[in-house]
């Protein structure tokens, strides 16, 4: 059973400085609200960021408005993740959406691929495969590891793709190599199952290993597996016993009843 694809990424969380500092210079000396109305992107962009930290969500989502209508990508990310969460604002899913294609037309990776997520969720927009797939690869193209690694779910389990497990290998060692989990972990079983790449239990285990120490609970369950069968590794109950363990601390309860299962053994 491979990791199914990953949810939306989170806002943008730095500040602009610079842009902030002369933001509250003019404040201070009174001239706040006559000059807003002059300010470019990137120092509106700053004023939004500056109440979000203080977590002031409402103003924050106003100043991101009028960055977002000055063209600032971010700004247009941002709101957009504010409509997604309901966070300063009423949540509203088309809202969202189109802060996220606006954002997305201009390249912005992290906006490219929430907008896939919501195609592929049909949240917003009509739930539509091909358009999940086409913005992911646009984010994918930048080097986005999460985009990375859902297209390679998509050709390993033929959703809105003819399937094909040699694109989803590539697409999956792409994202690997990066560090995702997720990727990390199917690669393992890719290579546990022999599909597109040679069975190699041995690479199944190095996979397993590095998802396993990223927290993720199904690596943990499949490195306890392979120790408890003894496939690629020297059977070892004791092992089996703690990445069961593991996993069932982090919620899985598959993870929880194979511990059980090797309490007694030795």
């Amino acid at each position: 059973m491979k990791e199914e694809l990953p949810p939306r990424k989170p806002s943008f969380r730095k500040i602009a400085i610079v842009s902030a500092v002369i933001l509250a210079i003019l404040a201070a000396a009174g001239y706040g609200i006559y000059y807003t109305q002059y300010l470019d992107a990137d120092a509106l962009f700053a004023k939004a960021k500056s109440y979000d930290e203080k977590h002031e969500y409402q103003q924050a989502a106003e100043w991101y408005e009028k960055a977002a209508l000055q063209g600032n990508a971010k700004a247009q990310y941002n709101l957009g993740v504010m409509y997604d969460t309901g966070q300063g604002v009423s949540r509203n899913y088309s809202k969202a959406a189109e802060w996220f294609e606006k954002a997305a037309l201009q390249g912005l990776a992290e906006a490219q691929f929430n907008l896939g997520v919501m195609y592929q969720e049909g949240q917003g927009v009509r739930q539509d495969d091909q358009k999940a797939r086409e913005w992911w690869e646009k984010a994918a193209a930048q080097g986005d590891a999460s985009a990375q690694c859902n297209l390679g779910y998509m050709y390993d389990n033929g959703q809105g793709v003819t399937q094909d497990y040699h694109k989803a290998v590539e697409w999956y060692e792409k994202a690997a190599a990066q560090g995702n989990a997720k990727a990390q972990f199917n690669l393992g079983v890719m290579y546990k199952n022999g599909q597109s790449v040679r069975q190699d239990y041995n690479k199944a285990l190095e996979w397993y290993e590095k998802a396993a120490a990223q927290g993720n609970a199904k690596a943990q369950l499949a490195l306890g597996a392979l120790y408890a069968s003894g496939k690629g590794v020297r059977q070892n109950y004791q092992t089996a016993r703690e990445w069961f363990g593991r996993a069932c601390d982090n919620g899985d309860q598959q993870g929880c009843d194979e511990y059980k299962k090797l309490k007694n053994k030795r």
